[in-house]
């Protein structure tokens, strides 16, 4: 095979390609053979039919079809391995010419976006400047009262209801006299937001036994966003009951004896916070400005395809706005990945198992599934290779940012390979992440002790080199 290569754009290629009729003919022998096992002819036993009498059954037609279709891949990516081409999207094959007599070549052009070349500058020289740590008295508070809502308890009055009340509610939707769903003894903390719109506004100052009725965009189902009238009755208004902050308060919510010592460990807890902010900031300052000093061609037709796909998955093709708003992003995050992706080619950056174990667990943390069956499911779709290329980006920002000058707002230099001190890795469970939990009617919480503190023990390099940015999905890894 033979084939050559014309640049059409930094970001697009095309390749004319030829094959021998010698390198084609095992994929017809194979097609004769694959065909010849699934047709019944009179007086031949299936499998034993000649090629001959094949070909006559069916035609040479559909052998060559499926012959070529067979080897068709094989030989692109000959193709590309030949002209050192990195694709990225598909191919659009054209000029196929498939061989009308044996002896005749086959060939094909195919044009294809490429992985273009990035020539990177020098990053030492980047500065930058993140707020200096402290300890806000208000973030403690917010720690402590976040804390004093989870042990607090839930007593019923006898009132009107009012933004930051539990209600059990009874509610109903209706489109044209047609019930389309309904519940009944829900509980509800009203000013939370998280149910129907129009609802909030709706149960403040109402009482029990009372009904109302309101207008609102369904928020899921099949007729999500089709406006319904919407029927709330309450059958019961609660408050919440905070505990005393006291010792006997410190000994319940924590490990500590005394409500000072509590007030302590949410202050470092709270300069832990601040480190991580600082490792944030960096991350975010290190990416744009590399992203400003470096020139990324980007291939249309990758861009393309990702919108066209974002916007079908939304049901959004015609909104204008909202495209260009997708175009924006997808560039920027394209353009991201690439810059990384070259980062971590120049710093010749390996990806151990045990990282990506992390991250896959770290990963099924965020979608709430079990990192083993999470992995599983990224083996059979083909994903892995995405994830160790995400990997990878993540360490390359990491070693740009261990290499660039970081201070906070007083002129200190920050060290961000410093170890955060905190709990220990295996701890999952934090106390403070339950403001949105609506606590029982007894209490909010079983009056089991917990820590207090949130999960740490991380390095604040690592919390920072989380690049945030499109998932591999929008760039076909070929590394």
């Amino acid at each position: 095979m033979k084939s050559a290569l014309e640049t059409l754009s930094p970001t697009r290629v095309k390749m004319t390609v030829e094959v021998p009729f010698e390198e084609l003919k095992p994929s017809l022998d194979a097609a004769i053979k694959n065909i010849g096992e699934h047709i019944q002819v009179p007086g031949f036993r299936k499998g034993k039919v000649p090629a001959r009498i094949i070909e006559q059954r069916v035609g040479r037609a559909a052998v060559l079809e499926e012959a070529v279709n067979s080897a068709l891949p094989d030989f692109y990516g000959q193709a590309l391995a030949e002209n050192e081409v990195r694709p990225m999207g598909q191919p659009e094959i054209t000029d196929l010419q498939v061989p009308a007599t044996d002896g005749e070549d086959l060939t094909f052009v195919a044009e294809v976006d490429r992985r273009p070349e990035i020539v990177l500058p020098d990053f030492d020289g980047i500065e930058l400047t993140v707020d200096e740590v402290s300890v806000d008295e208000a973030a403690v508070q917010e720690r402590l009262d976040a804390l004093r809502a989870r042990f607090g308890t839930l007593v019923g009055v006898d009132r009107a209801a009012t933004e930051g009340d539990f209600v059990s509610l009874d509610l109903s939707a209706t489109i044209d006299d047609e019930e389309i769903d309904s519940v009944t003894g829900v509980s509800y903390e009203v000013g939370s937001k998280n149910m129907l719109e129009g609802l909030d506004e709706a149960l403040v100052g109402m009482t029990v036994d009372e009904t109302k009725t309101f207008t609102a965009p369904l928020a899921g189902g099949d007729r999500e966003g089709t406006a319904a009238e919407c029927t709330v009755s309450v059958t019961a208004v609660k408050e919440r009951e905070l505990p005393e902050l006291d010792d006997e308060f410190a000994q319940l919510a924590s490990e500590f004896d005394t409500l000072d010592e509590l007030r302590a460990d949410l202050e470092s807890k709270v300069e832990v916070d601040a480190k991580f902010a600082q490792g944030v900031s960096a991350r975010d300052q290190l990416l744009e400005a590399i992203l400003e000093q470096v020139e990324v061609p980007i291939p249309e037709g990758v861009v393309l395809a990702e919108v066209t796909s974002h916007l079908e998955g939304e049901s959004r093709l015609d909104d204008d706005e909202h495209r260009a708003e997708v175009d924006e992003s997808t560039r920027k995050g394209l353009k991201t990945q690439l810059v990384l992706d070259a980062i971590a080619e120049a710093n010749e950056v390996q990806v151990a198992q045990q990282e990506l174990i992390e991250f896959l667990v770290m990963s099924s943390q965020q979608y709430g599934m079990d990192p083993n069956q999470f992995a599983q499911q990224l083996d059979q779709d083909g994903q892995i290779p995405a994830m160790v290329a995400e990997v990878a980006r993540r360490k390359a920002l990491a070693s740009v940012l261990e290499k660039v000058s970081v201070k906070d707002t007083a002129g200190n230099l920050i060290d961000l390979n410093e170890t955060v001190p905190g709990t220990d890795d295996d701890e999952v469970a934090d106390t403070l992440d339950s403001e949105e939990a609506a606590p029982s009617d007894d209490t909010a919480d079983s009056g089991d002790t917990a820590d207090s503190g949130d999960t740490a023990g991380q390095e604040v390099v690592a919390e920072a080199t989380d690049a945030g940015e499109p998932t591999e999905e929008s760039v076909p890894s070929n590394a």
